[in-house]
């Protein structure tokens, strides 16, 4: 069975850090990454400016077809 790829977030990371390592080059990447992970888009600390803690799961791909 595939996995969707992911990454752990690094000391300091956003979802932007991680758009422009991840994504390199993909025009919106930050915002692909949002629609990805709306588990942390809903947390009200990111909304609010707040920072990724290490242990959150970031996709890196969209959702696997069924």
């Amino acid at each position: 069975m595939a996995a969707r790829q992911y990454v752990f977030p690094q000391v300091g990371d956003d979802l932007a850090s991680i758009a422009a390592r991840e994504l390199d080059g993909v025009e919106g990447a930050e915002q692909q990454l949002l629609s990805w992970n709306l588990h942390l888009v809903a947390r009200p600390a990111l909304g609010s400016g707040g920072g990724l803690l290490p242990s959150d799961v970031v996709f890196i791909e969209p959702p696997l077809a069924p």
